[in-house]
């Protein structure tokens, strides 16, 4: 089990240092900060100075040595606009856009699997279809699209939440109904498949025959060995809803790393938004790596192999 949580650290680390590198090239491709951070009146020469200042007048490969070097002794560099730790600049919004990810992440749970147990256990019921033509229609429908319709309708026609901003939980209803309907759709879907399946096997019918109620097979039997999917999905889906801020951080103004990333972008900030992309690449994976501690919890076959 350790040499697995090892195995899957370093294939971690790989994978970090190849969306640096990616990132840091299409960063370092797509313009001169130099000709955004300054003043139209900047000299040539006030130019060269800033480049100097920053390395930015070196190869890229010289500055993503350099880069690496800093990044092994945890120097995410200083932000061009902020003139700070691009790491305090990045950290100051994580909790912005964690409230609205494990928000979005509880509301789908919440929503989804209770109803998705319930439509497997009357499959063809028009409970059943109504909920497949939800889960249709949530994996259709643009977040973005659906956060301005959001804030059309219960914002601006009736007053019932705010528009954009981060505050109290009012706040955050919109935002987070908006990020989690994808997800809520797509859970539906696959704890239905996954309790279809469980309620066939053997050990369903001869509980059955014991007089056990078809509620608690459902809770006791079939949706314990049906959790397995559902969390490697849960836990796939955690970077999805992170990526999926973004937008929906843009279009509500909610204060997070994605709308941090997203103006990072268009000042040319470059360690911002390298500090941003790997502070969220780092969550990704270390939710995953608890998921594969939690997966040894679940399934004992896991702890003998």
């Amino acid at each position: 089990m350790a040499r697995e949580i090892l195995r899957r650290v370093l294939r971690a680390v790989a994978a970090l240092l190849v969306v640096t590198a990616v990132v840091f090239t299409l960063l370092h491709v797509s313009g001169d900060p130099a000709y955004i951070l300054l003043t139209p009146e900047a000299s040539p020469e006030d130019r060269a100075a800033f480049r100097a200042e920053y390395g930015l007048d070196r190869p890229v490969w010289v500055q993503y040595g350099r880069y690496l070097g800093r990044l092994a002794q945890g120097d995410f560099g200083q932000s061009l606009s902020f003139r700070m730790p691009a790491a305090a600049v990045a950290l100051e919004r994580l909790p912005a856009t964690l409230e609205l990810t494990l928000a979005a992440m509880v509301l789908a749970v919440l929503v989804s699997v209770p109803a998705a147990v319930l439509a497997a256990m009357r499959r063809g019921t028009l409970f059943d279809r109504v909920l497949m033509g939800f889960t249709l229609i949530g994996q259709t429908v643009p977040t973005f699209w659906l956060g301005m319709v959001m804030i059309l309708v219960l914002a601006v026609r009736f007053h019932l939440f705010p528009a954009s901003g981060r505050g109290g939980v009012l706040h955050l209803v919109m935002p987070a109904t908006a990020l989690a309907l994808w997800l809520t759709a797509l859970l539906a879907r696959v704890t239905r498949s996954e309790m279809i399946e469980a309620l066939e096997q053997d050990y369903v019918r001869t509980a059955r025959a014991k007089g056990l109620t078809e509620r608690g097979i459902a809770a006791r039997h079939a949706l314990k060995n049906a959790l397995l999917p559902i969390i490697t999905v849960m836990g796939l889906q955690f970077g999805g809803l992170l990526g999926g801020a973004v937008m929906t951080e843009t279009v509500f103004a909610w204060p997070g790393v994605g709308t941090l990333i997203l103006d990072a972008i268009l000042k040319k900030d470059f360690p911002v938004v390298l500090a941003g992309v790997i502070i969220v690449a780092m969550g990704f994976i270390v939710v995953n790596l608890l998921l594969d501690l939690l997966y040894t919890v679940l399934d004992p076959r896991l702890r003998r192999a």
